[in-house]
């Protein structure tokens, strides 16, 4: 079974293929994984949601609707309390036109300036949607923790620097991919939308 990925993104890509198709998994020899980099002629999609759902169904919905192969969208927020939930659905956006992971982390810091690490919690959500002919349904992945005061590790994309899960010292980016594809808030989305693609093979 064909499954098309509604992200541009490479990260995205990889760190989805990497769970969804586990060598040792049940999806292994059933799911062959496209992306939008398949797809040219889509282009960007405009993300204009109000919440995460919205955006990850409008993406599975418009790739499904050109493509006719099942299709998987996710949109990701980072929600901090001391901000009132901000950036949230703006994540990926956050510091304007031409926003990049590195000016989104700065203008994150900013805002946190003068908080104390015990009010600087915060929690990643990821919705991703699953649309096809015989689905339309969402998996959700949930992480709590805290933002950090600087950047710290390599690894990782987006606000993974300054995210530290709970029960954790270091940040995401900060872990290899091994761990984080097992704690973080994408991987436990990702680990509902495989029950549900897991049904839909057999």
């Amino acid at each position: 079974m064909k499954i098309v990925l509604a992200t541009h993104n490479r990260h995205k890509v990889e760190e989805m293929k990497a769970i969804l198709v586990d060598p040792l998994g049940d999806l292994k020899d059933r799911i062959e994984i496209l992306s939008l980099e398949d797809f040219p002629e889509i282009g960007e999609i405009v993300e204009d949601g109000e919440t995460l759902e919205e955006n990850a169904r409008k993406k599975a919905r418009t790739v499904f609707e050109k493509t006719s192969v099942l299709s998987l969208a996710d949109d990701t927020g980072l929600e901090v309390d001391a901000l009132d939930g901000r950036p949230g659905v703006y994540s990926a956006r956050y510091s304007g036109e031409g926003a990049t992971y590195l000016r989104n982390n700065q203008k994150l810091l900013k805002e946190l300036e003068g908080i104390p690490q015990k009010n600087r919690t915060a929690k990643f959500r990821c919705v991703i949607s699953i649309i096809g002919d015989r689905i339309d349904d969402l998996a959700i992945g949930e992480v709590k923790g805290k933002i950090g005061t600087e950047m710290h590790g390599e690894n990782g994309f987006g606000y993974d620097p300054l995210f530290i899960p709970h029960g954790y010292e270091i940040t995401y980016a900060e872990m290899g991919s091994q761990v984080k594809n097992r704690v973080s808030h994408r991987s436990l989305a990702l680990e509902q939308a495989k029950k549900i693609l897991y049904r839909l093979t057999t």
